[in-house]
């Protein structure tokens, strides 16, 4: 079993990381942490990044999460390797890349490229936003599935994730007090489905919804209530069509110890308790 204790940040390729930058700060509310190297740098916490974009095919997407010791690293090495997963050992300039002493990279079994990180970065100045967004962490990914209950399987099995929820046969999983870190959806193609950041109140979620509005950019689904997490969300694209989401009020477990896991339909009630109609592929019922 391969613990892990936090997600770290996302990776995408992109073919203008001017406007991934002019966006993400100017519209979002990101910190531009630094560029370098043709890439760029983003966070909403104290993390050292939350997202990284850099020259390079917009479905070219990894997920990186961590691990706390060396030998819990090449542990999970050895452990993905036997289970038959294509796995690897990262170069030093690839680890300076993610700002990590270290990290080994896998597919899961949908295609989906994962970082295991050890000892990543993190910022000893507070974050500083690009907009009053009320951005206060960097919180979950929606990630595409070709087989939901198989990856299921796999996340569950190889490494400290738990079920806390289903819709349909589509798992929202977890390795800690929040509800999930992952939500799988159904995709014919590998890739991060969408970033969610947590905001400090539900004012900044109204807040954001008018000004993305005002900017005419593309609300996909919300605001809304997810009846699985509890959480108050705006789901709106970003560059190359990327879905991010702003919620609050996500379910925390240890303050709901009567939660177990739930099956819900796929059915519009079950993605929004309020009525919204997600203009999402993956979200379509």
């Amino acid at each position: 079993m391969i613990d892990l204790v936090d997600i770290r940040y996302v990776r995408f390729g992109t073919g203008d990381v001017d406007a991934a930058i002019g966006f993400c700060t100017d519209t979002m509310g990101l910190e531009l942490v630094r560029r370098e190297n043709g890439g760029a740098y983003l966070r909403g916490d104290d993390r050292d990044h939350n997202v990284y974009y850099f020259e390079g095919d917009p479905t070219d997407h990894t997920v990186g999460f961590e691990v706390v010791t060396r030998a819990e690293l090449d542990s999970a090495f050895n452990e993905l390797q036997a289970g038959g997963m294509k796995v690897r050992r990262g170069t030093e300039d690839e680890a300076a890349s993610r700002r990590v002493m270290d990290f080994i990279n896998f597919t899961d079994p949908t295609g989906n490229s994962i970082d295991i990180v050890l000892r990543p970065f993190h910022s000893g100045v507070r974050y500083f936003p690009g907009r009053d967004a009320g951005i206060q962490e960097f919180s979950h990914i929606g990630l595409n599935t070709s087989d939901p209950v198989r990856d299921e399987i796999f996340w569950c099995e190889n490494f400290n994730f738990q079920p806390n929820d289903w819709i349909s046969g589509s798992a929202l999983i977890s390795f800690d007090d929040i509800h999930h870190r992952i939500a799988l959806f159904p995709c014919d193609r590998p890739g991060v489905q969408h970033v969610n950041f947590q905001v400090e109140t539900y004012d900044d979620v109204m807040r954001s919804y008018y000004l993305l509005q005002e900017k005419q950019v593309k609300i996909v689904f919300g605001p809304g209530k997810h009846p699985l997490s509890t959480a108050q969300f705006l789901y709106f694209e970003g560059p190359d069509g990327m879905v991010y989401e702003n919620s609050w009020g996500v379910l925390k477990l240890s303050e709901n110890p009567d939660h177990r896991a739930r099956q819900f339909p796929w059915e519009q009630w079950s993605l929004c308790m309020w009525g919204s109609v997600p203009d999402i592929p993956q979200f379509q019922t």
